[in-house]
């Protein structure tokens, strides 16, 4: 067989690795080992808005799966309550370990029987995974002891007393504590190997922060990104129509403390320039939404209504400005400060006069609208100083940019947060930027690359500057495969009474969908053609309490949406969607709400959540009919290759 060049080079490469046909062949058996294991469990979740405290809950709780193994091994040899509090233990060991050990007459007794319990459980969940990963998991201050004890052949009455010794050293020498721990974070560790965040981490729920440090320590995780993440990835990027849209959102539902306390970027000034500026305006149409989890006080409210309508006016300045300078995107007519006719008090919207609600505009100056006041320059100067200047917002945006993405196929899977945008005949919408047409799977890839030209272009070059707008196109523009609506009528809202005026038209995507011809449309566009391949995406609320269904398409389209975020709970009447997706099949979750963690833990109070296979293999998947399956077995025909150049002397072993 003739090898080129490149082929050669690559072979010499890989012979580094695998220096003799024993090594190569050595490591084509232990891949073929590997093929025929069982598919990792991946976890996929979706618009998140900031709920911290649900969302670490169903982390830790793997959607339930995590509960339903400590029910299939213990069974009914525990008690609800007895299984209850394990449950909860592995959730949340370091707080709930204290109150367990009060509840204890005989601490030794119950320190022994709980690792015993954990190691059970411990070696049911990592048995689909090789001894060599596990190993990789285990936290290297305890390795040893833990994989002695996980790999323990207690049924072995000659070496029983071996490792029942090792468990009552870890108690004599005050380490129980610590092995709980570990064996509870590792448990967690191998019931997912993969999890899949669909989009709109961000805004309206308390510490979208801290949902973010926690997805930082996660082993395996990607986010396709959703319009409320594309908007604070512009911020972060200094873009000043981004940072007060961030803001506007921000204030709006009186959420202060993600930018204040999480970000460490202060609103001083804004809040200055807001008292002073509108003093003597009614700001009741611009009180915040509430929530019950903020206690403020009525004076405290006041001042956000006047930081909302200072910053909601200079944003209608700098969008008018970011539209005139892009006609690619198609929004003119969506300037309204520049259509305010400021002497009658009335905005021209879609050809037609309406009076405004609210036409007090102390900062406009009619004959130039779109100027920022010197006080309004002085407050968006230090706003994007400090989006700019916040070393945690920077961290956590850099990593979403790292492992996320407009979209992914994984596992026969297609994900995405919004929609692909379609014309009302089912054929995929075409948009014109840079003086090109993209539509479909080439739309999201030229979007993908804006969005990251944005951040990472050249400091004040002009790609730079291109790709920020592109940012806040992406969170509201017209065909914006992340936004997937007409419009956002926040303006309309706020100023115009006429409810006609508000509505917020979906891409006819969302009613083609119903159909399974479109979704397998979709799927082949982006390369999928497999009976058992999906659609999983997010972004619009299933209004559950309507008896809407979240699966769509005949089965092929999943929208994972339920509500996640405490404000939806009224119109869903759910508390949002997971999938989980193992080698037996495809499970959507559904979850009641979540009162809090410390109610978690005092009272062992799970998410209540029901479970509907979605999709039901019709045998085992194995590693082998996953994408990682597809790599390995290209690795070994790469492998089988290279022993073949040694044994015709085509490359030389060394020993």
């Amino acid at each position: 067989m003739e090898h080129t060049s490149q082929e050669l080079r690559y072979l010499s490469r890989l012979s580094a690795q695998f220096p003799t046909v024993a090594a190569a062949a050595s490591e084509i058996i232990r891949i073929e080992a590997i093929l025929r294991l069982p598919k990792g469990t991946e976890h996929f979740m979706s618009d998140l808005h900031g709920e911290n405290e649900a969302f670490i809950h169903i982390l830790n709780n793997a959607s339930g799966y995590i509960r339903e193994k400590i029910d299939t091994v213990f069974g009914d040899e525990l008690t609800p309550s007895e299984r209850a509090d394990l449950a909860t233990l592995i959730y949340y060991p370091e707080k709930k370990l204290p109150a367990l050990k009060l509840a204890q007459s005989d601490l030794p007794g119950w320190y022994h029987t709980t690792l015993m319990r954990l190691i059970r459980l411990c070696r049911f969940v990592s048995s689909k995974h090789t001894r060599a990963h596990v190993r990789r998991c285990l936290p290297a201050s305890c390795a040893y002891v833990l994989d002695e004890l996980l790999h323990a052949h207690f049924e072995d009455h000659d070496k029983k007393l071996y490792y029942e010794t090792i468990v009552d050293s870890i108690i004599a020498y005050r380490r129980a504590d610590a092995y709980i721990i570990r064996f509870c974070e590792l448990i967690k560790r191998l019931a997912v190997d993969r999890l899949h965040i669909v989009g709109d981490l961000f805004d309206r729920g308390p510490r979208p922060d801290l949902i973010l440090e926690r997805l930082i320590e996660h082993h395996d995780v990607d986010v396709q990104w959703g319009n409320h993440d594309v908007v604070w990835m512009g911020a972060a990027a200094g873009s000043p129509v981004c940072v007060l849209t961030v803001l506007k959102t921000t204030l709006a539902y009186n959420n202060t403390d993600t930018v204040e306390h999480g970000y460490g970027i202060g609103l001083r000034e804004l809040e200055h320039f807001a008292a002073s500026a509108y003093e003597f305006s009614d700001v009741m149409r611009w009180l915040p939404k509430t929530d019950d989890r903020r206690p403020t006080t009525t004076e405290k409210l006041y001042r956000v209504a006047q930081m909302h309508k200072a910053v909601t006016v200079m944003l209608l300045k700098v969008e008018a400005r970011v539209i005139a300078r892009n006609p690619d995107f198609q929004m003119s007519g969506r300037d309204y400060i520049n259509r305010i006719d400021f002497e009658k008090g009335t905005v021209n919207c879609a050809g037609r006069d309406y009076p405004l609600l609210d036409s007090d505009f102390p900062t406009v100056d009619p004959d130039d609208p779109t100027a920022l006041s010197e006080g309004e320059t002085e407050v968006l100067r230090d706003l994007i100083r400090g989006f700019r200047h916040s070393k945690l917002l920077r961290k956590h945006i850099e990593f979403i940019y790292s492992v996320g993405s407009v979209y992914k196929v994984t596992n026969g899977n297609l994900l995405y947060h919004g929609a692909v945008p379609m014309t009302e005949d089912g054929e995929f919408a075409k948009e014109t930027f840079e003086g090109r047409e993209y539509s479909g799977r080439a739309l999201f890839d030229y979007c993908d690359r804006r969005a990251r030209q944005g951040y990472f272009a050249p400091e004040g070059s002009p790609e730079r500057l291109a790709g920020q707008d592109f940012l806040w196109y992406l969170w509201c523009g017209r065909l914006s495969p992340i936004y997937g609506r007409s419009a956002m009528t926040t303006f309309e809202r706020l100023y115009i009474a006429d409810e006609a005026t508000h509505k917020e038209v979906k891409n006819p995507y969302y009613r083609l969908t119903q159909k399974p011809g479109t979704a397998e449309k979709i799927l082949k566009e982006f390369g999928l053609t497999s009976p058992s391949s999906k659609i999983i995406n997010g972004h619009v609320p299933v209004r559950a309490l309507e008896g809407e269904s979240p699966v769509k398409g005949g089965g092929k389209l999943i929208v994972i949406d339920g509500g996640f975020c405490r404000a939806y709970h009224e119109k869903t009447g759910i508390a949002g969607y997971t999938l989980v997706y193992n080698s037996r099949g495809l499970t959507l979750r559904t979850h009641q709400p979540f009162e809090s963690a410390a109610r978690a833990i005092e009272e062992d109070e799970d998410i209540s959540s029901s479970s509907e296979y979605i999709y039901t293999a019709p045998s085992r998947l194995l590693v082998a009919d996953t994408d990682e399956g597809e790599e390995k077995r290209a690795l070994i025909e790469d492998l089988k290759l290279l022993v073949r150049a040694y044994q015709t002397g085509l490359i030389r072993e060394n020993p």
